[in-house]
């Protein structure tokens, strides 16, 4: 049985970052470090007052120190971990511009102004909870003892119990409409035409390049003998079974 640092340790390089920096960021606002208020997403003082590290920060805040705080948490080193060693396994540069594609997209939606949010962190972990149902769609999924049912639901099922237990809905709608126009774009438009359109951008697969991190990539332009820059999301065309 390894331990906790030896599990940390082990954990893929994108999931991992993602996942300390949101508990760090919560940790720090518990302990009167932070003002949440400096981090959050005001597109008004993006732009005025040309505070641009709201586009960024405003992803690390999962909410304070709550059940809910640790179910999104456990999440990410469940679905998020998951998802980057199977689908994205040496794929570490696909997997980050997967995460920045989402962050894009949503924000994008929070300048709706029925969309707007201030925090984004909830919304990005769902985005994740969504992609990994449609990689893994017939994997069986026991929700508290309760019931079980197939990963391909389990979206729904947590927006259900959102609303069951009186928890906002707009952050689990707006991560599964940002993880389906990434699916869309990377899995079902090219299974009809045979295109991908969303390729990662040469700059990701030279920053995690330069970062040495995730290990040797199979797909990589900044390495010897790799020239494919495909960014396709492996995930399975899932038909549903009646």
């Amino acid at each position: 049985m390894s331990s906790p640092g030896e599990y940390y340790n082990s954990l893929p390089p994108v999931s991992k970052a993602y996942g300390t920096l949101c508990l760090l960021t919560t940790t720090a606002f518990h302990l009167g470090l932070l003002d949440i208020s400096f981090i959050a997403l005001y597109y008004p003082w993006v732009f005025y007052r040309f505070q641009v590290w709201r586009l960024f920060t405003n992803f690390f805040f999962l909410g304070k120190f709550s059940i809910n705080f640790g179910i999104r948490l456990l999440m990410i080193a469940r679905y998020g971990v998951q998802l980057e060693r199977s689908a994205f396994d040496k794929r570490t540069a696909d997997y980050l511009w997967m995460m920045i594609f989402g962050a894009l997209s949503l924000l994008a939606l929070s300048a709706i102004p029925l969309l707007q949010s201030n925090f984004l962190g909830i919304s990005l972990v769902f985005m994740l909870l969504y992609l990994w149902s449609r990689e893994f769609p017939t994997a069986q999924i026991n929700i508290y003892g309760l019931v079980t049912l197939k990963a391909f639901y389990l979206p729904w099922a947590m927006l259900a119990l959102d609303v069951i237990f009186g928890s906002p809905i707009l952050p689990d709608l707006m991560g599964i409409i940002a993880g389906h126009l990434y699916y869309f774009l990377t899995v079902l438009y090219p299974l009809s035409t045979g295109r991908n359109i969303l390729k990662t951008p040469v700059w990701v697969h030279r920053l995690v390049a330069q970062w040495q991190v995730g290990g040797p990539q199979i797909n990589s332009p900044a390495q010897p003998g790799n020239s494919s820059s495909s960014g396709a999301f492996r995930g399975r065309s899932y038909r549903l079974n009646r």
